[in-house]
């Protein structure tokens, strides 16, 4: 079976469009990054001065105290926030690279499928035996892609559970130890 000019330059097609569109979504996720980066940057100068302001006003070592205990939980939510959003820009993305991975992926099977169809059709000396081990083959290839995709979802899923409960645990200590430092 021989490939015409047709085919191959279709195919070169198809997978420059699908390099243009993974390359879109990489540059909108690096872009949201930037986004978000400059925002946690404009509002950090703000409050950094603000901050700065303050200690400046401070008379006394109890006042410092207070004022370094105002400035710890909202840093420290702060950060776990960022954390967070960049989680979730890591998680899109790899969502969106996933999906296109999987579109390709189908795409490709159903080639791969016409292509053994086509090739049991026209070729006569193949025997019934050696399609079905061809046909296996690619059932077999589908069930790892399928069974590699569920645990990276499922891994997706636990480590998402576990940025949320070193969030909690996080502001839930910054905000004890705000309470005993404001006693002091």
């Amino acid at each position: 079976m021989n490939l015409t000019l047709e085919q191959i330059a279709a195919a070169q097609k198809a997978n420059l469009e699908t390099l243009s569109r993974l390359s879109d979504q990489a540059l909108q996720s690096i872009e949201k990054l930037i986004e978000l980066n400059m925002h946690i940057a404009k509002q950090s100068l703000g409050e950094s001065m603000s901050s700065a302001k303050k200690a400046l006003e401070v008379k006394d070592m109890q006042q410092l105290l207070a004022h370094q205990a105002e400035a710890v939980q909202p840093m420290a939510e702060k950060i776990m926030a960022y954390s967070r959003h960049l989680y979730e820009l890591a998680h899109e993305t790899q969502a969106s690279f996933t999906k296109s991975a999987e579109k390709e992926f189908q795409v490709g099977q159903k080639k791969m499928n016409a292509l053994v169809e086509d090739w049991t059709k026209n070729v006569p000396v193949v025997s019934d035996a050696a399609a079905n081990v061809m046909k296996q083959a690619i059932a077999s290839a589908t069930n790892v892609f399928e069974t590699s995709q569920k645990a990276v979802k499922h891994a997706v899923q636990v480590t998402q559970g576990n940025l949320n409960n070193a969030t909690k645990t996080t502001i839930k200590n910054v905000n004890s130890a705000a309470k005993i430092t404001s006693k002091k």
